[in-house]
């Protein structure tokens, strides 16, 4: 090649040449050629690494053009139409830091160091177990949550003595217990006589020396598990009529019956009785009453096929087992990750699965599964040795990591094909720095966005998701890490061994053997390199890039076609908006459990028999108030029956010592206007009611604080709990004295104040900085728009169809939507931005040259995702299905995005979206266009010959 007429000038920061270039070709004749054109279509040639798609770029697949330069257009400057102000500049930054790297070392330490670097933090392992933070309360539960407060206020002025003076519904917390639901069978009632006396039978069962010595007393006896039993074994069971319900007398019978049959009030049957066994947890005591819980469960069910019950059926559960059994989930998970990485590298295997034994990628697929994997190891004992909490929901995490680390492995493996086929592949330091100047930056763009969001994820009141995103978003940047280090001296091995001629499983020399040139093509393929005898041959097109190019990409530009993707796309977002309608907020405790566990028919049966009565809530005046004067007590009797004005309240069950006092009173014409003969009368009313002495925080002649309690009914979901919470909350803070209310399953409620807030926030802030990005990394505004459509479409599909599915909007699924964001960026990204820079002149042939571009590719990334947690739907613990559940979703719609709804939305506004030079026309192209446009400018000028 000869250059001749050259002239150099410096325009805008720039060097541009013109003149003219003399080539000779293939069959050794020779041309004038603009030296223009040459310069663009240089440019041309060389994909940027960015529109690489960030879920698996598959096989050798080509990739779209950039936009070409201009003349008066001012390079790498920031525009309207050209936002890349950091792409080229971190190009370059990669290839000078990979060519420094590789003259530096090598790749052996870069091999070495990862391996020797998950070892030493893989051995943060082993303090696992002292690192775990299971504690349901606390990672489920809103951090600085209003119930906690007010836990510690009861705690404050209602000290507990579960030795001498014990009440359940006073507990400041559920307690230490043991419960057992005893249901008739047969349709019968828990009271006949048949099933009365194996009730009893059942209740000495329970009722061993040592929880006669651990029990909670009151009144020098166990304080008993159920009102109408007796210490007396003997006892005949209530006579049908002779009882009255739900208030007998003076005891409550609404908790202690269920599948109650009532006349008039008076109870005629009940299909289930509850019994629940408390213990100790004050004192010295504690530690021996979790252990007789501990041995409770180990026994309890050999003891009951012991008593051969025949007209009841039993179900169990302790203060202990919802703990235990969430503990348990992780260890039910661990099976499921052989199966995972079992199908990770068969996947991986297959797609970089070569018909020659020396281009044959098997080593690098594996080698990839395996780079995932200690990404995993280092960043899970990086966080260990940090102190970091190890929660169940980081389990989800090596999944996820494995799938977008098997991405990242076909990224590095296309560009390094692509590169090979530009570069002399004897200089290995230019061929990996031309790697790494296109594949760097877009691993580089798309994990930047995923550990974004995962960071941003850690800005919540729950922990359980802080622990997991901060887990997860370090596992990101390991595998970023060991992509670009030990991976990529992988790949430099695997090329010294193709260019060795080195068999990919033997690694022997292998080669054309001439006297038996006429072999077969299986043994030209296993030992000679190819079917065709040549140790390297050049591939064609995919079969995929060609079916998207010739069948899918011409079915949905077809007018009607795309009049149906429209319809189609109207039905998912009416759809997805109606499930946003119906979100079940909040997590429900039995989903903690496995489902095989003892606990669920316990919970069934609690729900069926027990949910008219809810929690007995305790109202506390937390202040000093003057409680002899006339006009605080009517006060506070206006606030106790707003209160119980509340759908979820019946008035009728209330228990207030201050209103029985203020009637006592009235009919002993007791005078309690004055201090003095308040307080002195007040031992009248213990007298009556001894448990009244324990409402009352009584300092001198102070009350400092006091409490009543209200008898709620009908909570029965979800809903009914975050709608009971709100009103008491709300009635009590209008109230004129100042109230509290209070019951331990309100820290659970808690979590409906925030889950809603925290999602939006999340989701919000992650969304606007995945634009930030995109504005910076991607070099085209209108790209970025595109971005943030499939964005917001994608997070209401997902939010809207996992209500559908049964998935409700808790810490679990909120985890799961701040993934939605990044895997959302990834998809939309590079469809859109290969057809705003396509060179064809219809917005039509631009959507399918796009899609015969990345459509293979994007495909592929999102089975792979799909295949690193698909083994989830298999496991037997909400937490993980419903990871499974949501992932899916984000991956499906995801991708329905980018190739369906995106490249049809696409051909509507291509001539909006299409930048003005990329167009053909008259079989002109756009270089010669180009080159014209730089040698008329330079043509007549002086300087130029």
């Amino acid at each position: 090649m000869y250059i001749t007429n050259v002239c150099v000038l410096l325009f805008d920061g720039r060097t541009v040449l013109s003149g003219e270039v003399m080539t000779e070709g293939d069959s050794g004749e020779t041309r004038n050629r603009s030296l223009g054109f040459l310069i663009a279509e240089a440019d041309t040639r060389r994909p940027p690494a960015w529109t690489r798609p960030r879920r698996g770029s598959g096989r050798r697949q080509p990739v779209a053009p950039p936009r070409p330069w201009r003349a008066g257009d001012p390079v790498g400057a920031c525009s309207c139409r050209n936002t890349d102000c950091l792409r080229r500049p971190l190009r370059r930054l990669s290839r000078r830091a990979e060519r420094a790297r590789g003259a530096a070392l090598g790749p052996p330490p870069f091999v070495l160091v990862p391996l020797l670097l998950s070892g030493g933090l893989g051995a943060a392992f082993s303090s696992c177990p002292s690192g775990s933070a299971n504690d349901i309360e606390e990672q489920f539960t809103p951090t600085g949550g209003p119930a906690k407060a007010e836990r510690d206020l009861v705690r404050r002025h209602f000290p507990t003595n579960d030795s001498q003076r014990f009440s359940a519904p006073r507990l400041p917390t559920e307690g230490a217990y043991a419960a057992l639901i005893a249901v008739a069978t047969n349709g019968t009632s828990v009271l006949d006589p048949t099933a009365w006396e194996e009730v009893l039978r059942l209740d000495k069962t329970v009722r061993d020396p040592d929880y006669e010595r651990l029990c909670a007393r009151s009144d020098g006896s166990c304080a008993t598990p159920n009102p109408l039993l007796s210490p007396r074994v003997d006892e005949r069971p209530p006579v049908s009529g002779s009882l009255q319900f739900p208030v007998n007398g003076s005891v409550f019978l609404g908790a202690a019956l269920g599948g109650v049959d009532a006349d008039g009030g008076r109870l005629l049957s009940a299909r289930a009785l509850k019994l629940v066994y408390y213990l100790r947890e004050d004192g010295p005591e504690a530690e021996d009453s979790r252990q007789w819980l501990r041995s409770f469960l180990r026994n309890i069910s050999s003891k009951l096929r012991e008593l051969h019950l025949s007209s009841i059926q039993v179900t169990y559960f302790t203060s202990l087992s919802r703990q235990q059994e969430f503990e348990g989930n992780t260890k039910s998970v661990i099976p499921l990750f052989s199966v995972t990485y079992f199908l990770t590298i068969n996947f991986a295997i297959f797609s970089c699965l070569r018909l020659s034994c020396i281009r044959n990628n098997v080593w690098l697929a594996c080698c990839g599964v395996v780079s995932a994997g200690l990404a995993v190891l280092s960043s899970f004992g990086l966080m260990l040795f940090c102190g970091a909490p190890f929660v169940v929901t980081v389990a989800n995490a090596p999944f996820l990591i494995l799938g977008v680390g098997v991405d990242d492995m076909f990224i590095m493996i296309a560009s390094w094909e692509q590169s090979s086929r530009k570069k002399e592949k004897s200089n290995v330091k230019a061929l990996l720095a031309e790697t790494y100047s296109e594949a760097a930056l877009s691993v580089t763009i798309t994990t930047l966005t995923d550990v974004l969001a995962f960071f941003i994820g850690t800005w919540t009141a729950f922990p359980s998701v802080r622990a997991f995103c901060l887990y997860t978003g370090t596992a990101f940047v390991f595998c970023y890490v060991y992509t670009l280090t030990f991976f990529g001296a992988v790949l430099v091995l695997n090329h010294k061994r193709e260019q060795g001629n080195r068999h990919w499983l033997t690694c022997m020399r292998v080669g054309v053997d001439k006297d038996q040139a006429e072999n077969s093509c299986l043994y030209n393929a296993c030992c000679v390199g190819s079917c065709s005898r040549q140790s390297s041959e050049p591939e064609g097109e995919h079969p995929m890039s060609i079916f998207f190019k010739e069948y899918y990409g011409p079915f949905f530009t077809n007018k009607w076609v795309k009049l149906l993707v429209v319809l189609l796309y109207g039905a998912y977002l009416g759809g997805s908006v109606y499930g946003c309608t119906q979100i079940r907020e909040g997590i429900d405790l039995r989903n903690l459990a496995n489902d095989d566990s003892y606990v669920i028919p316990y919970y069934d049966d609690d729900d069926k028999y027990f949910s008219t009565y809810g929690p007995r809530v305790m109202v506390v005046i937390p202040e000093r108030v003057d409680y002899w004067n006339e006009a605080v007590r009517r006060g506070i009797e206006s606030c106790a029956q707003n209160l119980e004005n509340i759908s979820y309240v019946d008035k009728n069950l209330s228990e207030s010592w201050l209103r029985v006092y203020t009637v006592l009173a009235e009919s002993s014409s007791i005078n309690i206007n004055y201090k003095t003969q308040f307080f002195n009368n007040l031992p009248v009313l213990f007298s009556i009611r001894s448990s009244f002495a324990w409402d009352l925080n009584k300092t001198g002649d102070e009350i400092e604080a006091s409490r009543f309690f209200l008898q709620t009914v009908n909570v029965t979901s979800a809903v009914d709990e975050k709608n009971l919470l709100n009103q008491l909350r709300e009635t009590a803070r209008q109230c004129s004295i100042p109230l509290k209310v209070y019951h331990p399953a309100f820290i659970y409620y808690d979590q409906y104040l925030v889950i809603v807030q925290n999602t939006v926030q999340n989701v919000v802030v992650a969304a606007g900085a995945m634009l930030v990005v995109s504005l910076l990394l991607i070099p085209n505004p209108l790209c970025c728009l595109w971005v943030t459509f499939a964005i917001a479409s994608v997070i209401v599909g997902v939010a809207g169809f996992m209500s559908f599915w049964n998935v409700n909007l808790d810490s679990i699924s909120m985890i799961n939507l701040v993934i939605c964001i990044g895997f959302s960026v990834d998809f939309s990204a590079h469809i859109s931005y290969a057809f705003v820079t396509s060179g064809e002149s219809s917005a039509n042939k631009r959507a399918i040259e796009a899609l015969s571009l990345l459509g293979y590719p994007v495909l592929q990334g999102a089975v792979s995702t799909i295949l690193g947690v698909v083994v989830l739907a298999a496991a037997k613990t909400y937490i993980f299905r419903t990871f499974f559940k949501i992932m899916f979703l984000v991956i499906l719609f995801g991708a329905l995005h980018g190739l369906v709804f995106i490249p049809v939305f696409l051909t509507f506004f291509g001539k909006f979206v299409a930048l003005p030079h990329n167009t053909k026309s008259n079989n002109r192209s756009p270089h010669n266009t180009m080159s014209e446009k730089l040698e008329n400018r330079f043509r007549n000028d002086k300087d130029c010959p």
